[in-house]
């Protein structure tokens, strides 16, 4: 794959991806999604330090440790749509280099780990912490990144990792 159109990545003045408004240094190889941008402060504030807050829209990041470990929190907003720009920026900004518009040689794996609310088919109390063995959407960005485990790889742009068997 060639260099990427500006139009199909947009980088704003500071030269960070435009919906999360983050650099690529801005991020943790381990990111906590959650829908609300609220949230976020709700996660971070149990970091040890924070290193970056930035918001943009709907969209907050904040990135900082928990003792060693370097963690970052984004908001995702509401529906699939949101959820894919957000998990296409993450991407950009862990597999391509910013400057030049190319996907880097060595690409990194980020570990995705989403806290938030659910619809139940059964009836559970409020609170209640689940940890789902398996999971349903009748969206098509969750097919498209649960694809490549099942498909083989036809692509050298096809990065995305397996989920973590329950």
């Amino acid at each position: 794959m060639g260099r990427i159109a500006e139009s199909e990545l947009i980088i704003n003045e500071r030269g960070a991806v435009y919906h999360l408004n983050c650099r690529p240094e801005e991020i943790a190889e381990t990111v906590i999604t959650v829908g609300d941008p609220d949230r976020v402060g709700e996660v971070s504030k149990y970091f040890d330090k924070t290193e970056y807050r930035n918001k943009h829209r709907e969209f907050v990041t904040h990135t900082g440790f928990i003792g060693k470990k370097r963690i970052t929190c984004v908001s995702t907003g509401i529906g699939p749509d949101n959820i894919d720009i957000v998990l296409n920026e993450l991407d950009a900004l862990a597999n391509i280099d910013l400057e030049t518009r190319l996907i880097k040689n060595e690409l990194t794996r980020l570990n995705i780990i989403r806290f938030g609310t659910s619809g139940s088919l059964q009836k559970i109390s409020r609170s209640t912490v689940l940890w789902p063995a398996r999971t349903a959407s009748a969206s098509t960005t969750s097919c498209i990144f649960t694809a490549s485990k099942i498909m083989k790889k036809k692509s050298s742009s096809s990065r995305l990792s397996a989920p973590i068997p329950s």
